[in-house]
């Protein structure tokens, strides 16, 4: 089996263990960490960066990131809080599943067309790099928006 095969497989199960994930968040209250938090441990991923066969060109890396960040406003869109029992919950979207699983399928076929001209490595470098830039600035409204909420719960 090749190498973009099995990483595709393991995209969808990462999909599906962030449904699962972001529905479980929803029954519980949440807190600044557990919006920073995610793409801090995500940042490690960065270190495949040191292997040359990972490493991309300045074109890729903007347009990776520029791609990303585009995606980000889906995310961003669909992630709202609200204040119950006095504690601070992330809002359930019906819109985010369906976010999630079509920003999956664009990931797979971008993967599948993208395979057959970019070596392996570097696609794998630019794929850690989509999400990354997908994630950062969709906490970073996260956050924001906690903290007004956060502000607001407490008078402050």
């Amino acid at each position: 089996m090749n190498y973009v095969v099995v990483s595709s497989i393991g995209a969808v199960f990462m999909g599906i263990l962030a449904l699962f994930v972001r529905m479980k968040a929803a029954n519980k209250p949440t807190n600044a960490l557990k919006i920073i938090l995610p793409p801090v441990f995500m940042s490690s991923g960065a270190l495949m960066y040191v292997v040359p066969q990972f490493r991309l060109t300045s074109m890729e890396i903007i347009e990776v990131v520029i791609v990303g960040m585009l995606f980000s406003i889906l995310l961003i869109k669909t992630s709202k809080f609200e204040i119950r029992e006095n504690e601070i919950y992330l809002k359930r979207s019906k819109a985010f599943i369906y976010i999630l699983v079509g920003l999956l399928v664009v990931r797979l076929a971008l993967k599948s067309i993208l395979s057959t001209t970019i070596d392996f490595g570097e696609l794998s470098g630019m794929f850690f790099l989509l999400a990354f830039s997908m994630i950062v600035p969709w906490r970073i409204a996260m956050y924001l928006d906690y903290k007004k909420l956060y502000k607001q719960l407490h008078g402050i």
